[in-house]
């Protein structure tokens, strides 16, 4: 069969896609994945607003704690760089307040939370969406219910619960309610639901038991996830204020958060030794951040996609 075309007609060339997108950007149209010059200065400006929230506070705070004493800090147009940095505020905080005999007591309930939640929640976890037991369900919904509920609800029932056990005005007290976290159990849950059912199927072949299937599968797919649970940990603990100060009474075992307010008390005249202080219990977060991001970007993307 012989197709004949007329020569007299013209035969239409399809263009490439890149043509086709430089055509609509000279002519003034954009394509359906173009961005046009308004919306990336919109975007932009948003980042900018956003970051000046976020990250002003902790600036201002710097710069406060390193402005020497001779300096205005109440100027009318605020100046963020100090004109005579120092850094005496830091040494003057030392001879205030035991501040290391407070780190440590911070240390030891954020050790006691971080440990208690990577290790019950990853059980938990694991235990919820790779085993079949009869409430299995319910158990689930119970932990999604207690999500709801603000902590200031069961804050008495937990001070009554700490107290009855004998474990009140004691380090292990403070940490004792953060130890399982609900939302850390959520986390690996969903981490270890995303892991494909096969490789389950073929560990129980091979005869791997429940545990050996929970170590040597299980927790090796789920690190970046840990470490993220490891970090909501860390910084919930270091950070509390109300339950330290509800369970202990003895001034030599206050955490970091609550010993700082004798900064506030004694030197309310003085903000540049509270600045300085609060970039001192900021340094942990900092260092705890640092050397988990690796595999703390790692861990928001497990369990987004079921494999």
């Amino acid at each position: 069969m012989t197709v004949v075309t007329d020569p007299a007609r013209p035969v239409a060339v399809p263009e490439s896609s890149g043509t086709a997108n430089r055509r609509r950007r000279k002519g003034g149209t954009f394509g359906f994945n173009t961005v046009s010059p308004r919306e990336k200065v919109v975007r932009y400006v948003l980042l900018v607003f956003v970051l000046l929230i976020t990250i002003g506070p902790f600036l201002w705070q710097l710069s406060t704690s390193l402005k020497g004493s001779g300096e205005d800090i109440y100027t009318r147009i605020p100046r963020l760089l100090p004109a005579q940095p120092t850094l005496s505020h830091y040494g003057e905080v030392a001879d205030t307040i035991p501040v290391w005999d407070y780190m440590r007591n911070s240390l030891q309930v954020a050790v006691l939370v971080v440990g208690g939640n990577i290790v019950g929640s990853s059980l938990a976890g694991f235990a919820l969406s790779r085993l079949q037991f009869k409430g299995r369900k319910i158990v689930l919904g119970l932990f999604l219910a207690t999500l709801v509920l603000p902590g200031e609800v069961t804050i008495i029932s937990q001070y009554v619960t700490v107290r009855e056990f004998g474990l009140a005005n004691t380090l292990l007290g403070v940490a004792l309610p953060g130890m399982i976290g609900a939302l850390n159990v959520l986390l690996m849950y969903n981490a270890f639901r995303s892991l494909p059912v096969e490789i389950d199927q073929a560990a129980i072949v091979d005869g791997a038991n429940v545990w050996q299937r929970f170590v040597y599968i299980g927790l090796p797919s789920v690190r970046g996830t840990i470490s993220v649970v490891a970090i909501f940990a860390f910084i919930g603990a270091w950070d509390d204020f109300l339950w330290p100060l509800i369970v202990l009474t003895d001034p030599d075992k206050y955490t970091l958060t609550v010993g700082l307010q004798y900064l506030s008390g004694t030197f309310s005249n003085n903000p540049r030794l509270i600045a300085a202080g609060t970039m001192i219990a900021f340094i942990p977060i900092v260092i705890v951040f640092a050397t988990l991001q690796r595999f703390f970007f790692k861990g928001v993307e497990e369990g987004a996609v079921k494999g």
